[in-house]
């Protein structure tokens, strides 16, 4: 089940990316600056850089890959609320509660990211 609203988007490279070593430039993304800057330029040579244009429709926003939202949960009990989006277990839950909020998802039939 892969969301179709999404669309794909380049993956945006910094300015010179890949024509030195790859220690010397990250290949995350900044602004170009300087007056000699071929990125600035924006030729379709050069790579895309991020705009407005980029952005997904508002209906699509937020919406996990899978198709749907996701419910942060910490404890069974918040799991009573959850109907037809993903479940996503808070990071300081240890794992005897972990355990809980998985086995009652099952019979909820919810889908756990991170079980």
């Amino acid at each position: 089940m892969v969301n179709k609203g999404k669309r794909d988007k380049p993956n945006f490279r910094r300015a010179n990316y890949g024509r030195t070593t790859r220690r010397r430039i990250k290949d995350g993304w900044k602004r170009p600056r300087g007056s000699d800057n071929k990125k600035k330029l924006k030729l379709k040579e050069f790579g895309s850089e991020p705009n407005i244009g980029w952005r997904n429709a508002r209906n699509m926003r937020g919406i996990h890959p899978l198709g749907a939202y996701e419910v942060l949960v910490h404890n069974p009990a918040e799991l009573a609320q959850v109907k037809g989006r993903l479940v996503r277990i808070g990071g300081s839950v240890g794992k005897k509660k972990r355990l809980l909020i998985v086995k009652k998802a099952e019979e909820l039939k919810l889908t756990v990211l991170n079980a």
